[in-house]
């Protein structure tokens, strides 16, 4: 969980416990034979351990007669969960929701920071190497099998590249290159791809050689959208991050990334070497 979403939690359980006092239940022991719950799960929520739901949230204010707050703390709750969101349950219907919702995010966008250690960013993929990383998320959290509606979505964010006047600041791990989605042909045809869009005039592309020394480590991709939002993705779950002193962590991060990539022929030669090893891989 982000520092964000984990403090609002610790937060929100520092409101409710105050409530509780102020009601006169002394101990969350009293409290739990009051609401019916183990006490344990009032020391969780109390504590920011647990999410209140807001079921909880509901009869908390009741039986310390906060209705008054009610809808304010399931407010809180709703963004909480807003900050960390389980890939099941944004997946839930299938990919092409979240690919949507990434739409509504890029138009607002004017600068972009992206860092992808081991895949291609989504905007720069050819539709067929996204239908081969669609595939594997179906196949991981189990969910309905709409992969050509994403990629259909996926590819609409390509627009952006070419209209109005944002700035695209993107940086690859070598590893990115090599991490084979869909075999040979898919994936010349997505380095073919990155080395037409290299040419763009508002998008600088970076690639981190794998013996390049680091000032940082690699860490996890992450998506900067202006100064207002990053995007953290792990295998549970997306996380945002808006407090500014975090966006700031982030944008530090991504300086010191650029320092170890190459950019221009440096970088061409390092999609053409990985180019040229699929071409023996096809050829076996």
């Amino acid at each position: 969980m982000s520092n964000q979403a984990q403090e609002a939690r610790e937060a929100l359980g520092a409101r409710l416990r105050a409530f509780r006092k102020d009601a006169g239940f002394a101990s969350g022991r009293a409290f739990a034979m009051a609401t019916g719950w183990a006490e344990s799960k009032v020391s969780r929520i109390e504590n920011g351990k647990q999410n209140a739901s807001e079921e909880d949230i509901l009869l908390w204010c009741i039986k310390t007669n906060n209705q008054v707050h009610t809808q304010d703390l399931i407010a809180t709750a709703r963004h909480i969960d807003e900050l960390w969101l389980e890939w099941r349950r944004q997946l839930q219907t299938g990919a092409e929701k979240r690919q949507s919702k990434a739409l509504q995010v890029y138009a607002k966008t004017k600068v972009f920071r992206i860092w992808h250690p081991t895949v291609v960013w989504g905007t720069l993929q050819t539709a067929e190497y996204a239908a081969e990383t669609f595939k594997q998320v179906v196949d991981y959290y189990e969910i309905p099998n709409d992969t050509e509606a994403a990629v259909a979505k996926r590819l609409e964010r390509q627009r952006y590249l070419y209209e109005g006047n944002r700035i695209f600041n993107v940086l690859l791990g070598e590893q990115a290159l090599y991490s084979n989605f869909g075999g040979p042909d898919v994936m010349k045809g997505q380095l073919d791809r990155l080395l037409a869009v290299m040419r763009l005039p508002r998008l600088s592309l970076g690639i981190i050689p794998r013996s390049a020394p680091v000032k940082i480590w690699p860490g996890n991709s992450f998506s900067m959208f202006d100064d207002r939002l990053v995007l953290v993705e792990t295998y549970s779950a997306e996380f945002s991050v808006t407090q500014p002193r975090e966006v700031d962590l982030y944008a530090k991060a991504f300086v010191l990334l650029k320092q170890s990539a190459v950019y221009g022929r440096g970088a061409r030669e390092l999609l053409l070497s990985a180019s040229h090893h699929f071409d023996r891989q096809s050829r076996k």
